[in-house]
């Protein structure tokens, strides 16, 4: 089963019943171990007496430690905070109910420090959605013990996903930004870069705020561009003049501010920075620009852009959560911007050379290959989950996942690469399955697209496949299994020398026997850590 749900009341019209098994109510004496990820869902019951209810509320805690203790630590478990959905102080004063409800809630938090398997999902954010009248269908409460109203039950279904979304590390990479009306208000060719609206009385104020949003979740690893038709001379003039701009050149990562159509320039956008459409999401207070896009590049998301700008702030609170926002952040995410922008001055470079080697040597570059420990796993299961073009597989990971495929004693490495333009962070993984004692299978192999190009991959997979040789491995086993986007990598194996053993639904299987040893560039500084 994919869920086991532990409940104190009736939840299954919220979560289902397809692959997930309940306990019963308030029962935690049964901990099936064949469940992939467990829920702890349990909900305030009614009862007037405070004292009563603050006693039951202290005992959650004590029967959640019981249960976590009885999973296996590389399995997930999502704990929802607690939520009063229905709240009837007798005493004005009283704060019995609410002190245990916020213990409740620290305590999990707290454990979840120490149980990196342990995800604390705030309920609350769902629920502060509705009036108080519409939380709870009291007739159905008494009928089936089910307190939080099913007529809710889509919208519930709807947030969850993006709740599973988030812990998987899925989100959209690119958000690319109109300028005027759209991150400030006026017109920049008409208004000038002192006469916009930014800062200062509304509606300057709002576009403050939401620029400073902006800036935020850009260190969030979020990749902010411009996709503009002004004179880029007279943006140039604002980012110097205006003291009240936020956001920056040096915040944007690309930019096209010109007076081509936006769908090309979007375009021309994924191509320097070799991200995909669909990881794409366009702003634009224009509705026949929106219109534009939408309809010729169907992949990137066109939200709806506020029509006024009070309603910038709750606008960006619905981006976050529908588009850009993950349980955690890597150190990568936090440098995501000036990564891209290092990757413009290496393409600046190349232009210089005419024999790609020397471009290649020039790089200094520096592979630092790393096993897979408590510190990069966040990171590997991030590109498992993200990682389509230079991806064989494409098999999706968890953290969780991750830590049992150690325990069943696979190799794991990552690489961190950077050279004298910058550092890349963490940007491939290889998975080696064990098949025996001396065979191996690569069940995975990625590389993140800001490296590409450089040969990085054939010597990252040539060193590990070294060093399994001199551990004694014979034979390493590998297959292609396409995706509409990974399509460049078809033909990898072929060229690392494997021999094509089977075709199977387009899915090629290869086998290559560890004979000889695989030369390796000497440009390639590589270092294993």
């Amino acid at each position: 089963m994919k869920y086991f749900v532990f409940r104190n009341q009736t939840v299954e019209p919220f979560l289902g019943d397809k692959d997930v098994a309940y306990s019963g109510y308030g029962d935690i004496s049964f901990v099936p171990q064949d469940a992939s990820k467990y829920i702890w869902f349990y909900q305030i019951p009614v009862n007037t007496n405070d004292e009563q209810l603050a006693s039951e509320i202290g005992e959650y805690f004590n029967m959640l430690q019981l249960v976590v203790s009885q999973i296996n630590e590389n399995k997930d478990i999502l704990v929802f905070t607690l939520v009063h959905l229905f709240r009837c102080r007798l005493v004005g004063d009283s704060g019995a109910v609410d002190e245990a409800v916020s213990q409740f809630n620290s305590d999990v938090r707290q454990l979840s420090k120490t149980h990196k398997n342990l995800h604390l999902i705030d309920f609350s954010e769902f629920a502060e959605q509705y009036p108080a009248d519409q939380l709870v269908n009291w007739k159905f409460y008494m009928i089936s013990q089910t307190l939080l109203n099913t007529k809710l039950a889509k919208n519930f279904s709807d947030w969850f996903t993006h709740v599973e979304r988030e812990l998987e590390l899925k989100r959209k990479k690119c958000l690319v930004l109109d300028l005027d009306n759209t991150l400030w208000g006026g017109i920049l060719g008409e208004d000038g870069a002192d006469g916009i609206k930014i800062g200062g009385d509304y509606p300057g104020k709002a576009f403050y705020y939401w620029q400073q949003a902006l800036l935020e979740l850009s260190k969030t690893g979020v990749i902010l561009t411009i996709c503009s038709k002004n004179n880029e001379q007279d943006v140039e003039e604002l980012w110097k003049r205006n003291p009240f701009i936020v956001l920056r050149k040096e915040h944007f990562s690309a930019w096209r501010i010109n007076w081509n159509d936006k769908a090309s320039n979007i375009q021309e956008l994924a191509k320097e920075l070799n991200i995909g459409l669909d990881s794409m999401v366009f702003l634009d207070d224009n509705p026949a620009e929106r219109l534009l896009v939408s309809q010729t590049l169907p992949m990137v998301a066109v939200p709806e852009f506020p029509s006024k700008p009070y309603e910038l702030m709750p606008f960006f609170k619905h981006l976050v959560t529908t588009y850009f926002r993950v349980y955690t952040i890597t150190d990568e995410d936090r440098q995501k911007t000036a990564q891209y922008k290092a990757n413009a001055q290496r393409a600046a470079a190349r232009s210089q050379f005419v024999d790609m080697e020397a471009y290649l040597s020039s790089l200094d570059m520096r592979i630092d290959i790393i096993s897979a420990n408590e510190f990069n796993i966040s990171r590997i299961a991030q590109m498992t989950q993200k990682t389509n073009q230079f991806n064989l597989t494409t098999h999706r990971y968890t953290e969780s996942e991750i830590k049992q495929l150690l325990v069943e004693k696979w190799k794991i490495f990552c690489i961190s690469v950077s050279d004298r333009f910058g550092d890349n962070g963490i940007t491939g993984t290889v998975f080696f399955k064990p098949m025996s004692d001396n065979q191996f299978e690569i069940e995975t192999l990625l590389l993140s697209c800001r490296i590409l190009g450089k040969g990085i991959e054939q010597a990252f997979l040539s060193y590990c496949l070294n060093l399994l040789k001199q551990e004694g491995v014979q034979t390493i086993h590998a297959s292609y299994l396409p995706t509409a986007k990974n399509r460049q990598v078809s033909d990898f194996y072929d060229r690392m020398g494997f021999t094509l053993t089977d075709i199977r639904n387009e899915c090629k299987y290869y086998e290559l026997p560890l004979h000889e040893a695989f030369p390796i560039k000497p440009y390639y500084k590589i270092e294993v850590k």
